[in-house]
C-alpha cells in the first residue's frame, strides 16, 4: 500500500514509518519540524519505498494514498504550551485537512489521540467509555481539547461522509528517539541520571503512570488500523496498564543507568494527573494486543539511545 505518515519524523511516527517501510509499504513521511528530527528518519532515506515532505497539516496537501496515519502534533508540555494557539489548530485543521483527503481519495485514517483526554481521571483505570475529567481554560488545554475535537471530527466524518477511521488513545510511551528536552518524565529522569544531576520529581513522588515501549505501541496500532469490524471505528486505548510511581520510576532509571541517583522534589504543575493507566480490555478483545516489553528492558534500550546521543552531541 501507498501509506502517508504524518508527523512521521517524530518519535512515534519514525518508529511507524520504519515498521511500515520493513513490511513493504510505500511511505509518504510528512513533517514540519517543530518536534520532529531529520535524524529520526535518516536511516530511511536510501529507500526507494519511502518520500520525505515538509509540510505542516494546518494547510492542505493533496496526495494519492490507500492510508493515513495521523500523528502530527507536539505531544508534551514544554512544547504543546510554547504556541498553545498553533497546538489546537494542528490537532483540529491538521484532523480537517487529513479528513478531508481520506474522503476524497477513500483512504482508511487513523487518529492519533491521547490518554489526555481523560484529563485528571476520577475513574481508574480508564476505559474507553469514561468521558474524563478535563479543564477546558487550564494550560494543558491547548493539547487535550484539541485531540478531543479531533475525535469529535473523526467520529463525524465517519457518520456523515463514511470515512473509515480509526481512533487510538495513547498512554505514556518510551523508547529510542525521545527528544532529550521534551519535558516528559522518562526523558528528563535518564537525561539527569546519565548527567549526574538530580532527578526532578514534582510533588511527592506518589502519582502514578503507566509507560509503553514503542515496539509494543506500533505493534498495536497497526493492528488498530487493519483489524475489520463494526465497534472498531471507537476509540481503543493503547498502554501498557502496569502501573509505577514516580519514584519507582527513578528507582528503575537508576538500575538502567548503573548510578545512583538522587532525587529533589518540586511543586506539582497546574492540572498534572494524579494516576492514569489504560483499561485495555477493548485491545485486547478487539485486536489480540497487549504489551510484551517490561519497563527494565524498555528502560535499558532507551537509554542506551540517551547515552549515544549524549555521547555524541559532546564529541
Amino acid at each position: 500500500m501507498r501509506i502517508l505518515v504524518t508527523g512521521g519524523a517524530g518519535f512515534i511516527g519514525s518508529h511507524l514509518c520504519e515498521r511500515l517501510v520493513n513490511e513493504g509499504h510505500d511511505v509518504v513521511c510528512l513533517d514540519n519540524y517543530f518536534t520532529g528530527r531529520k535524524e529520526n528518519i535518516a536511516h530511511l532515506l536510501d529507500y526507494y519505498r519511502f518520500e520525505l515532505i515538509r509540510h505542516d497539516v494546518t494547510l492542505p496537501i493533496f496526495l494519492e494514498v490507500d492510508q493515513i496515519y495521523n500523528f502530527a502534533c507536539p505531544a508534551s508540555p514544554i512544547h504543546y504550551q510554547f504556541n498553545p494557539v498553533k497546538t489546537v489548530k494542528t490537532s483540529v485543521m491538521g484532523a480537517i485537512n487529513m479528513l478531508g483527503m481520506a474522503k476524497r481519495v477513500k483512504a482508511k485514517i487513523l487518529q492519533a489521540s491521547t490518554s489526555e483526554v481523560y484529563g485528571d481521571p476520577l475513574v481508574h483505570p480508564q476505559p474507553e467509555s469514561y468521558f474524563g475529567n478535563v479543564n477546558p481554560i487550564g494550560l494543558r488545554s491547548c493539547y487535550d481539547e484539541g485531540k478531543r475535537v479531533a475525535e469529535t471530527l473523526f467520529m463525524d466524518y465517519r457518520r456523515q461522509n463514511k470515512v473509515d477511521t480509526r481512533i487510538v488513545r495513547i498512554f505514556n510511551t518510551y523508547g529510542p528517539r525521545m527528544l532529550p528536552d521534551d519535558g516528559r518524565v522518562v526523558s528528563n529522569f535518564i537525561v539527569q541520571a546519565l548527567q549526574g544531576k538530580d532527578l526532578t520529581i514534582y510533588g511527592d513522588g506518589e502519582q502514578t503512570r503507566s509507560f509503553c515501549y514503542v515496539d509494543d505501541l506500533v505493534e498495536g496500532i497497526i493492528r488498530l488500523m487493519n483489524t475489520e469490524g463494526d465497534d472498531i471505528h471507537k476509540p481503543v486505548n493503547l498502554g501498557n496498564p502496569g502501573e509505577f510511581t514516580m519514584n519507582e520510576l527513578a528507582s528503575e532509571v537508576s538500575k538502567a543507568c548503573g548510578t545512583d541517583i538522587t532525587v529533589v522534589n518540586q511543586p506539582l504543575p497546574e492540572d498534572d494527573p494524579k494516576q492514569r493507566q489504560p483499561d485495555i480490555t477493548r485491545a485486547k478483545d478487539l485486536l489480540d494486543w497487549k504489551p510484551t516489553v517490561p519497563l527494565a528492558e524498555g528502560l535499558k534500550k532507551t537509554v542506551d539511545h540517551f547515552r549515544n546521543a549524549i555521547r555524541g552531541s559532546a564529541v
